[in-house]
């Protein structure tokens, strides 16, 4: 092997699907890829162009954007593109241009089609409406969407004696620019600021005229089933921006031109971008502010759980490494290589509405004491960004700035040797941590080895495995009796479960077993499943039932986010059972159970080898 085809194959056993590859397999395709490295500005297709190959991003950043000119995606390292064009039409049906300038690894499309044939994880990985390196098509597609998925949830009201001056008062002080009028939950008119301007001011009438005179009467309105495309078409045809949402003439909610702009506004490439290129990091809370947003595009888009994580901990990763760009800029280069790690729901790319900061600093080991400082003020800085920009501090304390967790690469590897011959709780629970640690900026080697080291140690090392399996399942589904749930009984969350604790935890608990007995370098759950799949770590029918008992899971919890914020709400993970369908409850339950007994399996497991 020459020794860019093994920098090649270095490179992809941190990148999904092919760190799923066997052995002998990545040697074979690491050689078909071929390097280049390409300036910004550079245009690698045009829409209409055939397309050949398909490009592995290994440096640098990759603006996709439509035929119209518009943004689709912002791909940075370890993001493919080029699929969707080799894979369905033969031609390219977006436009790809460096951003900056970068390293483009190329494979073949045969050789990617032969993957796709004969090694599931690609199968699946390339047919999940993934193409864009990971992107969702669907993401900003309005006219598909539903209006239910779009509308503003508890819109403020008038009643027929609300009076016009304090219609205009609740327009301003919630910023709208209508009220509609209902009486008992029925619609029955609506006002907008340019009625209050021509059918009052203009006319010289009182501030004090009820909404009853001054009212559009039987407004034009929409069903929650209709369209996106039905919401243009009605207020173009009819040149009108508010309409209301109503079922049965019941007001279930409005939208308005301001909705749709916000709409088409945002998108994961947008925010990426954004995030790209803020000046400091008073500039990234605005970008990371939009993410609820976000997350109720995607999701009401029906885009898979781990095509909407993924998309949203992109942009947590670019905030990093913009906090991390801007740290140097202040303090000066590093005396020594170092690379910056996430853990937590960000190392394993499942970033939902709610994420705190789990991070650590891995030092070359040519740094020396006095040196120490430097790190310890990049971490501050780049911690306190993160806080600034919604990645709240860690609770317990994970995080690069304690200084426990920013250390040289020989102190790394004491750490992990210690855990694995030692499994005390403690070491077993920083343990469950570490082993989701994913490379975010800095230099990738540092941790390559360490992992590699590290899994083989800890999978020989049957106590150890033993100690992590039993660690695994403290965490069990909310099961109660008779087909029941067991809700949370009392406080804030009073007949809710927790859908992280309860329900997608378990299941990453698991998924991280099964990687460390079969040596699995993915850090994400899914991703780490179907590897346990194919390494017969699980059973093929073991498998299938967990995954897609995580993935009802998993889009549940997402689903109950993003109806919390249109609701104006904060996203948490309490669900109610009783807000479900009769269907969904039982579903749900099913997958609860499902978990449950891979669970009992595990641990019978963890008794053979203590």
């Amino acid at each position: 092997m020459t020794r860019s085809a093994e920098k090649i194959m270095d490179f992809l056993h941190s990148v999904h699907p092919y760190d799923t590859l066997p052995q002998d397999e990545l040697v074979r395709v690491a050689g078909c890829f071929s390097r280049s490295e390409v300036p910004a500005g550079t245009v690698v297709y045009s829409e209409g162009d055939p397309i050949e190959h398909v490009w592995l991003i290994k440096s640098g950043t990759v603006e996709v954007t439509d035929a119209n000119g518009a943004l689709v995606s912002m791909l940075s390292p370890r993001n493919s593109f080029g699929e969707r064009g080799l894979l369905r039409e033969g031609r390219a049906v977006t436009t790809a241009t460096t951003s900056s300038d970068a390293v483009l690894l190329a494979l073949p499309g045969g050789e990617l089609r032969h993957m796709i044939a004969n090694f599931p994880a690609f199968e699946r990985f390339f047919s999940r409406g993934q193409g864009l390196g990971g992107k969702h098509g669907r993401q900003n597609d309005l006219a598909t969407l539903k209006v239910a998925d779009l509308m503003a949830r508890k819109p403020v009201i008038g009643a027929l004696n609300t009076t016009a001056k304090e219609a205009a008062r609740l327009m301003r002080d919630n910023r709208i620019s209508c009220v509609p009028v209902v009486k008992d939950g029925v619609l029955l008119g609506i006002v907008t600021t340019r009625d209050l301007s021509a059918r009052v001011l203009a006319e010289g009438r009182s501030v004090d005229t009820p909404l009853s005179e001054i009212m559009t009467p039987d407004p034009l309105a929409l069903s929650p089933q209709a369209l996106g495309s039905d919401i243009l078409h009605m207020m173009l045809e009819n040149r009108i921006g508010h309409l209301p949402v109503v079922r049965d003439g019941r007001l279930l909610g409005m939208i308005t031109q301001t909705d749709l702009t916000r709409f088409q506004a945002i998108s994961s490439g947008q925010l990426v971008r954004d995030a790209a290129v803020a000046k400091s990091y008073e500039d990234l809370a605005p970008v990371t502010g939009r993410i609820p947003q976000l997350l109720v595009q995607l999701v009401g888009a029906h885009n898979a759980h781990d095509v909407v994580t993924r998309l949203i901990t992109d942009i947590a990763d670019t905030v990093t490494r913009r906090l991390l760009k801007l740290a140097e800029e202040k303090l000066g280069p590093p005396p020594a290589p170092y690379l910056w790690a996430a853990c937590g729901s960000q190392g394993r790319q499942e970033q939902t509405g709610v994420s705190d900061q789990d991070n650590c600093i891995i030092i070359d080991d040519s740094v020396s004491p006095d040196d120490m400082a430097y790190y310890a003020e990049l971490a501050r800085f780049v911690s306190d960004g993160l806080d600034a920009a919604g990645y709240f501090y860690c609770p317990g304390d994970m995080m690069a700035t304690n200084p426990r967790w920013c250390q040289p690469l020989q102190v790394w590897r004491r750490y992990f040797s210690g855990w694995i011959n030692t499994p005390s709780p403690e070491a077993q629970m920083l343990a469950s941590v570490m082993f989701d640690l994913r490379p975010i900026g800095g230099q990738v080697s540092l941790f390559r080895d360490l992992q590699e080291e590290t899994l083989a140690a800890a999978s020989r090392n049957s106590i150890f495995v033993a100690h992590m399996i039993s660690n695994s399942v403290k965490h069990t589904p909310p099961l109660g009796l008779l087909r029941s749930f067991a809700t949370i009984r009392s406080g804030e969350h009073k007949n809710h479960v927790d859908m992280k604790l309860g329900g997608v935890v378990p299941v990453t608990d698991l998924a991280r077993v099964y990687a460390l007995r079969g040596r699995i370098t993915a850090a994400n759950t899914r991703a780490r499943l179907l590897a346990a799949e194919e390494k017969g770590i699980i059973s093929v029918s073991g498998a299938r039932d967990l995954i897609e008992a995580y993935d009802l899971i998993a889009n549940l919890r997402l689903e109950n986010q993003a109806n919390l914020v249109r609701m104006g709400r904060k996203p948490d993970n309490f669900l109610a059972p009783s807000d479900l369908s009769d269907f969904e409850r039982s579903h749900l339950r099913d997958a609860f159970v499902v978990v449950r007994t891979m669970q009992s399996a595990v641990g019978q497991m963890a008794g053979t080898l203590g």
